[in-house]
């Protein structure tokens, strides 16, 4: 089976429709912050649990990474490895634009409905979240025009299929995900 690879801007439910599909076709699902956490290991830290990334320990991996684009560099050209190998359903912001390898799946939605996505997940106010992913959204758009080149968000031309999670449940969105996956093996 070819890689699946899912992108989409932050709260849009990316991990969570990404977890759906992989345990539907009972395929590992991988993400930057599982390859982070590889390097992490390699470079003699000792990453555990979700919250890692909260510790002492995590923040000071994640100011290294943040001195150089290298970081980022070495985790998708690490990802581009496993969708190259396949049986993998992979979570990235900018893989699909640097691989023609995989299915490329946008998931589009609105600011709003992403806040309000978020607000649920993390608990925050509604006003909270929006505020946040305006200065995600435009990190995102700025770290990856630096580094590649491409427009993250904006040119959706690299998707092989771009499914508006708008006021749809995660478990329709990756139905359909699956559904047009299939269809390619036929």
């Amino acid at each position: 089976m070819e890689a699946i690879i899912i992108s989409g801007m932050p709260a849009v439910g990316k991990t969570t429709v990404s977890k759906l599909v992989a345990e539907s076709l009972g395929k590992p699902m991988v993400g930057g912050g599982d390859v982070l956490k590889e390097m992490a290991v390699e470079e003699g830290y000792s990453p555990g649990g979700e919250d890692w990334w909260d510790t002492g320990e995590g923040m000071k991996f994640l100011g290294e990474r943040k001195r150089s684009s290298d970081f980022d560099r070495e985790v998708d050209e690490r990802l581009i490895l496993k969708v190259k190998k396949g049986d993998v359903v992979v979570t990235s912001y900018p893989l699909p634009w640097l691989t023609d390898s995989g299915v490329r799946v946008w998931l589009a939605g609105d600011a709003r409905r992403r806040a309000a996505r978020m607000s649920k997940r993390d608990h925050l106010s509604v006003a909270r979240c929006r505020s946040v992913l305006t200065v995600r959204d435009e990190e995102n758009y700025k770290l990856y025009k630096k580094i590649y080149g491409i427009e993250f968000g904006r040119d959706l031309k690299p998707f092989d299929l771009v499914v508006d999670t708008g006021s749809v449940k995660e478990t329709k969105v990756a139905e359909i995900v699956l559904k047009y996956v299939r269809s390619r093996r036929d």
